[in-house]
């Protein structure tokens, strides 16, 4: 499964939806590391990828988001962060079996680069490395560096990658919109990082989590002026409310699903969804993404002939 050859054929690919969340309503205790449930409760990771899979995604990702060595060392599980990297990837992948290609998350190491942090570039790359090479021995097609505020880190990722295998990479910011517009956390705006991920040689970039859909399309405009790649974009299901005692992401399936067109037009490869969304957003996006393909193939030529 190539999915340079599924997105030539489709013209847009879905992937999966929010894991945290997932998690969370199968049992997992706030304050408890996800990733160690790759080893203690497999049965209930695996449901979460065939959730999505049975949902529509063509793409989905697996339980590593905070594998690497320098997130895992502040709990006191840095020794582990090979065997829970690989065991995420292989559950993902028993979920997946042929009907949708399995990518590896790779989320930001909590720390900063030097100057503003004490950890060298290299340093950061070794980490990264570490990671996905444990992610490529469970199997993985490939990685998803994500949620990345950084430029640079999000490069020592890349270059880690590289370093590893030949393999499809996707690079995700997460953005929010301020006075100025939208920027990364670290003052990244949506067509520097497109720039910028472009000329490091990522193979697909865009952005997860930090909007809802509706930000999502205008973080899209930005990164589709400064880019002929693929586009990844996975909004949240809205912006987080305090309802009592419980944070709520408001838009429902049918609302999210209501705007994937307009997430198309705005350049859109790959459709998805970050914090609060649930198969049941991932079904409703997928049929609105089959609506939409026509369009995808017309807007997506010029990045298609590229592939």
């Amino acid at each position: 499964m190539n999915w340079k050859t599924l997105l030539k054929e489709q013209g847009i690919l879905v992937s999966d939806g929010a894991w945290g969340t997932q998690l969370a309503e199968r049992g997992l205790p706030a304050g408890t590391v996800p990733e160690t449930w790759n080893a203690d409760r497999p049965d209930a990771v695996e449901a979460v990828a065939r959730a999505y899979v049975e949902a529509g995604s063509s793409v989905i990702l697996t339980n590593t988001f905070g594998g690497s060595r320098l997130k895992l060392a502040k709990v006191g599980l840095a020794d582990r962060a090979a065997d829970l990297n690989r065991r995420g990837v292989e559950i993902s992948r028993r979920a997946a079996g042929d009907r949708a290609l399995v990518l590896a998350s790779i989320g930001p190491t909590g720390e900063l680069l030097a100057p503003l942090g004490t950890l060298g570039r290299d340093e950061f790359i070794d980490v990264f490395a570490e990671q996905i090479a444990a992610c490529i021995e469970g199997g993985a097609h490939g990685v998803c560096i994500e949620t990345m505020a950084a430029l640079e880190e999000a490069e020592a990722a890349l270059l880690a990658a590289r370093q590893v295998a030949a393999m499809p990479v996707v690079v995700s910011m997460t953005f929010s919109q301020g006075p100025k517009g939208f920027a990364t956390m670290m003052g990244v705006r949506p067509e520097q990082a497109a720039a910028a991920l472009t000329d490091a040689g990522a193979d697909i970039v865009g952005s997860n989590c930090g909007n809802g859909i509706a930000g999502m399309i205008e973080v899209a405009r930005g990164f589709r002026a400064a880019t002929d790649l693929p586009l990844w974009l996975k909004p949240n299901a809205g912006m987080p409310r305090l309802v009592g005692d419980k944070t709520v992401f408001p838009e429902s399936p049918d609302e999210m699903a209501g705007k994937v067109a307009a997430l198309v037009e705005a350049g859109a490869n790959f459709v998805g969804g970050c914090c609060g969304t649930t198969p049941a957003h991932i079904r409703a996006m997928a049929a609105a993404a089959r609506q939409a393909r026509e369009t995808a193939l017309t807007v997506s030529r010029k990045v298609l002939d590229t592939l």
